[in-house]
Parts: C-alpha cells; sequence; structure tokens
C-alpha cells in the first residue's frame, strides 16, 4: 500500500505492517516520519534496532546474516536500511524484496531513501513493499503552503505566531524546513506563552533559505518579481553558478513563448511538471505585456558577460532580464546591446 505523511499516524494507530518504505529529499519530514514507525514497532515490542548503510554495489551478505541469526537480547528487531542513492543495484533489490517477502512476525524492516526516480519508483523490490508493507513518499512544502505548514508546526510547539511573523519566517527559511522547525523551537523558548509578531522573528531569525534553480523559473513565470529576485540573490549567495541560473530564466521565456503560441493555435505546447504548469498558467494570462524581444536582448548580454565578451555583472543583468520578463522594467535597455 501506499501512505501519505497525512495518513501516517491514523495508519500506525491501527497496523504496522512488516516493511515500511520511507523516500523524499525533505530530511526534516523524512526523518519524522521514520522516528513515528520506530516509535509505534518500539510500543509493539521491537525493542533491538540494526542499521546499514548501503550504497549501490555494496554487499548484502551482512544484512542476511543479521536477518538470519537469532537475537541474544530482544525477540523482536527492527532492521533499518538506508539507501544515500536511492539504487541498491541489482544485488540489492533482490535482497530487498526478500526481505519484504519473508513475514517474519518478530522482524520488521524500515527502509530510508531520498526521492525515489520513475524507474526506482516500479522497480520489483519498491513493489515487494507496497504488497507485503506501505510505501510513503515525501514531498517538499512549496512556497504557496509553507505558512500554512509552519501555522500547523506552531500550533503543535503552543507557539502563538502571526500571519506576518509566519510570512516572514516563511520567506527566510524557505527551501529548509529543518531551519524552520529550528526557528520556531528557538522562538517558543525566546517567547513563551507570549504571542510572536514579525519584529521578535526579524529580531532572532537568521536567513536560512534555500532555493533551486527551478524556483528562480516558476516565479519568473509567474511574473513574481519580488519573489523572482529573492530566489535570484539567493542562489547568488550559495554560489551557484550564473549560467545554471541564466538557463533556468531563459528555459522560462522559451516555455512562455511557446505556450503563446500554442494557445494561438500555431504549435505544441511545450511539455512541463505540474508545478511549473500552475506557474505557466499564470504566465499565459500576461504574455502579451512581455517584451519577448527586449528579454532575449537581457539574456544575450548576461549570456556575453558571463563568457567575459561583455563588461560588465552578469547577476545584475539575470536580474534586470527577470524583473524585464515579469514586466517590471528596472533600467531602459542600452542603445548597443554589443558593445
Amino acid at each position: 500500500m501506499k501512505l501519505t505523511l497525512d495518513l501516517l499516524a491514523a495508519h500506525l494507530e491501527l497496523h504496522l505492517l512488516p516493511v515500511y518504505l520511507v523516500s523524499g529529499d525533505e530530511p526534516l519530514l523524512v526523518g519524522e516520519a521514520a522516528d513515528a514507525v520506530r516509535a509505534r514497532a518500539r510500543a509493539a515490542g521491537y525493542s533491538e534496532r540494526e542499521t546499514y548503510f548501503l550504497e549501490r554495489g555494496a554487499d548484502w551478505d551482512g544484512v542476511s546474516a543479521a536477518v538470519n541469526n537469532l537475537s541474544l537480547f530482544a525477540s523482536r528487531r527492527i532492521i533499518e536500511i538506508r539507501l544515500p542513492s536511492g539504487k541498491p543495484g541489482v544485488a540489492g533489490g533482490a535482497a530487498l524484496a526478500k526481505l519484504a517477502q519473508l513475514g517474519d512476525p518478530d522482524l520488521l524492516v524500515l527502509i530510508i531513501a531520498p526521492r525515489l526516480d520513475r524507474d526506482a519508483q516500479s522497480a520489483n523490490w519498491v513493489k515487494a513493499v507496497e504488497t507485503r508493507g506501505a510505501s510513503l513518499t515525501v514531498w517538499p512544502v512549496d512556497a504557496e503552503h509553507l505558512v500554512a505548514w509552519l501555522k500547523g508546526r506552531s500550533r503543535r510547539l503552543g507557539l502563538e505566531a502571526d500571519d506576518a511573523a509566519l510570512e516572514l519566517l516563511a520567506e527566510r527559511t524557505e527551501g529548509n524546513l529543518l531551519a524552520a522547525h529550528q526557528e520556531l523551537e528557538k522562538l517558543r523558548l525566546l517567547f513563551p506563552g507570549t504571542p510572536v509578531g514579525a519584529d521578535a522573528v526579524l529580531a532572532s531569525v537568521a536567513d536560512s533559505a534555500r532555493f533551486d534553480v527551478s524556483q528562480l523559473g516558476e516565479a519568473a513565470l509567474a511574473g513574481d518579481t519580488a519573489r523572482a529576485l529573492h530566489v535570484l540573490f539567493g542562489l547568488r549567495a550559495e554560489g551557484v553558478e550564473p549560467t545554471l541560473v541564466l538557463w533556468a530564466v531563459s528555459k522560462a521565456v522559451r516555455d512562455l513563448w511557446h505556450a503563446q503560441v500554442a494557445a494561438a493555435g500555431g504549435g505544441a505546447a511545450p511539455r512541463t511538471w505540474q508545478r511549473h504548469a500552475a506557474a505557466l498558467a499564470k504566465g499565459l494570462r500576461r504574455a502579451r505585456d512581455v517584451p519577448f524581444a527586449r528579454v532575449v536582448m537581457r539574456a544575450e548580454r548576461a549570456d556575453r558577460m558571463i563568457k567575459g565578451r561583455l563588461a560588465g555583472d552578469a547577476w545584475e543583468e539575470i536580474a534586470l532580464l527577470a524583473a524585464e520578463f515579469c514586466t517590471r522594467a528596472l533600467l531602459p535597455l542600452p542603445r548597443t546591446v554589443f558593445k
């Protein structure tokens, strides 16, 4: 069976299956889901835990031997297998499938992995887990739902924070739920039983946001100038290569152009993932106002700056490009584009 985070607590109150797979790229949520399974297992008498870190191509004989050996100290055990790459290989996949099918009432298998790609999700060992037990995929909390997530987490911690405080906290910790949780814990200790406002967040919260270039493209497509520039400067601070950042904005420009042409009946719509599609739909509503020719010139200037063929700061030019694509021109385009 497949589970979600929202259903996990209710599931564990009623059931404890012999094998669980928890996967995802959000360390805080993956860790909490695994903790919930372990806690339920301990309550059911699984008092011994053995952990194995196995890369692709690792020797699985140790795991097989541990499963076959009776414990001297406990009758019920948790065998925890961590897959750093999410791809156990042929031998590992066969071993995991065998573990999932054991059906030993004194053995619970917990597999923890990063987000599995489409091929991994259809692997035989994953299907075996879902047949005998449950898999749970943890998804990151996107910017649109982060404030609601923080509000729920604050309620659980007994922290009273107003909307302005949570919005500021979301902006400063976006993409880093572990940092967000730690900041909530810190605020709870600093202001026990006291309402927390934006001023308190400003005074105590460090800027811990982490971004990826897809978030920049998404914000630019949606026409959200403030968010696009915030993500852009976050990427710069994190040392991301400007070539990759320029690619993300340029791809957003191309996607919107092709989508506009397709909407007019002149071609095929660009293929994109679901989250990106929502931003693309917003972009289509403003596409007629986008100065595509000027935007392309900005992109060409930024590219030449990155390659050292044009004087100037490539990051500043990309910022101007993103703003112009969001239909918020900050500076006029130089008369001589390639000087």
